[in-house]
């Protein structure tokens, strides 16, 4: 029995149509996967306890539809087991498909009647009559020559017992699927018949000319295995269509390109097929040059060429594993790889209202601005004077045949290249210039982190996956960051909150101890840690440029200094001053032109007005930012313990000596006003006085820890923000999480010996101490160091793995860092006597903490590896967001 082979696109809606009793059911068992096929039988089973209550069909069928058109929307494949031999059900499943741009695929199952008669006899459950088998098999056939009509694009018809046997499925990609296909390519915008141009620019972009016998150019050939791709709108208009048209045929022909239609070749095609069109915008000089093609042979060979060539276009292509979309006029999100008339519609046209301007020119919606998608789509159709990314995508026409440029994309380097016109070839009926105002297409939008029904969104990590953000999070997240936070093109990281160590048996008076830092690492097999001195201060990140105006017009003091909320420490008087002493520094240790480049300019837009460094860093005293929070709750606690308890201490001493039974009392008031000491001790080793009040900088320290990411090196720009005015203060970066942390603290320990050498005192060294977790003689020295930070006054290390910040272990993500905090500093967190309270405080459950730390780390190593990417920064800010949002989890703040 020879093999039938059955095409199905890998997205499809698959509907089986077939009498009760053709075997449906198990031809879907056999040749999809369970989870892939949605039963009518099925869903009777959800809605009623049975299979066979023909009574709940109408409520099964919602339930089917629904599940569908779920699994639709997510990008699966669906097969619909049902009977489907009436035209209304299948109308539905039609309409499905398109709603959510898939093909329908009918595989029809037309056994004999006595198969299916003999197949139900078989079944107790199936208790009806022939003639019900006899009703369906009389409306499929009815339905046979149908189906096509309507809608169904494909249609597989197995009309035997053999035939149903010898079926196998085939699963084909779309013809837009090209997700293998990896370049490198160079994409090529509109040309509307400027052959002299486009050869110039494919010579720019490295190719070699082919020409025919006739001196033509027919193919163009890379020598590195470079490819074009063309973004349609190859025809009209022009001086050279059929030139155009020669070499890009032949350069798809040969495997040396790759096109997609545009909106002029449509309408070609229907010309060329003797259709009634507007013989306008440039047709009727396509039209023209073709027919004076003087072979008549050739004329027509050419045209027949051109017509198959032009309508066997797909409407967009998804290249290099889904990470750029190329389409004609451009293609939102939901639009990727799917397949149906408004996908093709989207691609060639845009979004459009359906109304004219005063030019005569549909009025388009801006889709762009919306766009929210990890692809790059590259597209062209709306002529721009200038070229300019918006939320990931560029349009590549820049008007040649106006007298502008023809312009490409060279990808995966995003290396813009163009050539100017030889000549305005062709008056357009709009005037070519910018449009006004600017667009700012970097804010962060609900919908970016909210969905549309309420329910919150989840942000892809590279480190930890999906985090999940609650919707209720979100809503005060988006809030602060509107209402407080510095300002958003320069807001591009948020530190993660930082999870405690645990206690130790052999020191049971202590609640947090190294040894459980170390075991912790130890564990997950990170063994190579350093411990870092703990400053107590406010964690702070500082983004500081290499010169005042550097990131301009976001900034005007050269940078931003903000909390882990996103708020400024400073005024903008004291912040240019702060930023001033920091900048160099930084030149004074060499780092500037070490890890930016030389400077070649002073201003915004070039040379060193775009260096720009991210530190991450403590900021002391404490009291710098928490001035108010000392004096309110600190202080106020210890100014009341010491007034009262020394004179309750006198109380009772004189009570016990007039004999009453105090004794008990008198010891835990003694204890009580100790630890009110100690409190107030603690306490006031972390304030000092600083001139903040004043607007001066006099006390106030910087301890930098982590050099977070620094601007690209020259030539080495990252996704280039082309033509005119930047989207963001970036356009990609250099980001160091691969370092180890000694180098960071190398790059601190630069600045701190370059300020010392300025005369200044703003910097602090963090000291650090190497530990061998695996080594019993290590790890105790690393606990007496610890000891002898706190035993100083220190509020204790944290303990990181010394290899880094993305680091991943036997069982996952690696905590970044543990604290281990010094008792003393610990009567902070817990109150003056939490000593007398260890027992219940070591029952802290610290999971939730620790779940919540690695989340935040992964977030926040997800917007660097963004910024570096030169991603949109609607796209930085959505993981940025999260940190912001996951804060507001219910989890103890003392941990």
């Amino acid at each position: 029995m020879s093999e039938k082979v059955l095409e199905v696109p890998d997205l499809s809606l698959v509907v089986l149509v077939g009498a009760s009793g053709s075997g449906k059911s198990t031809f879907a068992a056999r040749h999809f996967g369970p989870f892939e096929v949605v039963s009518s039988d099925h869903c009777r089973g959800l809605v009623a306890d049975d299979v066979n209550d023909q009574a709940a069909t109408a409520d099964a069928f919602d339930v089917l539809h629904h599940i569908a058109g779920v699994r639709l929307r997510r990008g699966n494949l669906t097969v619909v087991d049902a009977t489907n031999v009436q035209s209304e059900p299948r109308r539905q499943l039609v309409a499905l498909a398109r709603e959510h741009d898939v093909l329908p695929v009918a595989i029809v199952l037309d056994l004999p009647e006595r198969v299916c008669l003999e197949r139900n006899a078989a079944r107790p459950d199936r208790d009806f009559g022939a003639h019900v088998v006899k009703r369906h098999r009389d409306a499929l056939r009815r339905s046979l020559k149908s189906l096509r009509r309507e809608g169904f694009r494909t249609v597989h018809v197995l009309s035997s017992v053999e035939d149903v046997e010898a079926a196998r499925i085939v699963r084909a990609p779309l013809r837009s699927d090209k997700r293998d296909d990896h370049g490198p390519f160079d994409v090529i915008g509109d040309i509307h018949g400027c052959r002299s141009e486009l050869e110039t620019l494919l010579e720019t972009l490295g190719y070699a000319i082919t020409l025919d016998e006739h001196g033509r150019p027919v193919d163009a050939v890379h020598p590195e295995g470079r490819r074009a791709v063309f973004l349609g709108d190859l025809v009209d208009r022009g001086p050279d269509t059929p030139g155009v048209l020669r070499l890009v045929m032949g350069m798809v022909e040969a495997g040396h390109a790759l096109a997609v239609p545009g909106n002029h070749e449509a309408k070609l095609v229907r010309a060329l097929d003797g259709r009634d069109v507007s013989v306008t915008h440039g047709l009727e000089t396509t039209l023209a040059q073709i027919e004076a093609i003087e072979d008549d042979d050739e004329r027509r060979a050419f045209r027949e060429r051109v017509r198959s060539f032009a309508d066997g276009l797909v409407s967009h292509l998804v290249l290099d594993d889904g990470k750029l979309v190329v389409a004609h006029a451009g293609l939102k999100e939901a639009y990727h790889n799917r397949a149906s008339g408004r996908v093709r519609s989207f691609a060639l046209y845009g979004d459009t209202t359906g109304e004219s301007d005063e030019f005569g020119l549909p009025v388009r919606l801006d889709w762009a601005r919306d766009y929210r998608g990890r692809a790059t789509v590259l597209y062209g159709h709306v002529p721009t004077p200038e070229l300019e990314w918006v939320n990931n995508t560029l349009c590549l026409d820049t008007g040649v045949v106006f007298g502008g440029a023809l312009s490409a994309l060279r990808w995966p380097e995003r290396e813009p290249v163009q050539v100017p016109a030889e000549a305005v070839h062709y008056e357009p009926v709009k005037p070519l210039v910018a449009e006004t105002p600017v667009r700012d297409d970097d804010d962060l939008a609900l919908t970016d982190v909210v969905s549309t029904d309420g329910a919150g969104r989840g942000v892809e990590t590279r480190l930890a996956g999906r985090v999940a953000v609650a919707a209720e999070q979100a809503a005060g997240a988006l809030e602060v960051m509107s209402r407080f936070a510095v300002d958003p093109h320069l807001l591009w990281y948020l530190p993660p909150t930082m999870a405690p160590a645990g206690g130790w048996a052999e020191a049971p008076e202590l609640l947090e101890h190294p040894q459980a830092a170390f075991e912790a690492y130890r564990k997950v097999g990170v063994t190579d840690l350093l411990c870092e001195e703990k400053h107590m201060g406010s964690r702070a990140v500082v983004l500081v440029a290499r010169s005042r105006n550097g990131l301009a017009p976001w900034s005007s003091t050269g940078g931003v200094v903000h909390t882990r909320t996103g708020r400024s420490f400073f005024s903008e008087e004291l912040t240019v001053a702060f930023l001033d002493r920091v900048r160099a520094a930084a030149e004074g240790a060499g780092l500037w032109d070490e890890l930016c480049g030389p400077a070649v300019g002073d201003g915004a837009g070039g040379g060193a007005g775009e260096q720009w460094l991210l530190l991450d860093a403590e900021l002391l005293p404490w009291s710098a930012k928490a001035e108010e929070l000392l004096r309110t709750q600190y202080a106020a606690v210890g100014a009341a313990a010491r007034a009262a308890l020394p004179a309750a201490v006198v109380v009772l001493e004189q009570s016990a000596a007039r004999g009453l039974d105090v004794g008990a009392l008198l010891e835990r008031t003694r204890e009580r006003e100790t630890d009110a000491a100690a409190f107030t001790e603690a306490y006031r080793r972390y304030v000092w006085p600083t001139g903040v009040g004043e607007g001066r900088l006099d006390g106030v320290q910087l301890a930098p820890f982590q050099l977070l990411a620094a601007s690209p090196l020259p030539g080495d720009h990252g996704p280039p923000q082309a033509g005119g005015a930047p989207k963001s203060a970036t356009s990609g970066a250099q980001t160091f999480g691969d370092r180890d942390h000694s180098w960071h603290l190398s790059v601190a320990d630069r600045l701190v010996e370059a300020d010392a050498e300025l005369g200044g005192s703003l910097f602090r060294t963090t000291r650090r101490f190497r530990v061998d977790a695996a080594d019993a003689a290590s790890c105790e020295a690393g606990t007496a160091w610890w000891t002898e930070l706190t035993g100083a006054g220190g509020e204790g290390m944290v303990v990181k793995p010394f290899a880094g910040a993305a680091l991943r272990g036997q069982k996952g993500l690696v905590q970044p860092g543990m604290k281990v905090r010094g008792a003393e500093y610990l009567r902070l967190i817990y109150g003056p006597g939490y000593v007398r309270d260890l027992e219940r405080l070591k029952q802290r459950q610290l999971g939730r903490k620790r779940s919540l730390a690695l989340r935040e780390h992964a977030l926040g190593m997800e917007s660097l590896a963004r910024l570096a990417e030169g991603e949109p920064l609607w796209r930085v800010h959505e993981a940025v967001f999260a940190v912001l949002a996951l804060e507001s989890e219910p989890v103890d703040p003392r941990l």
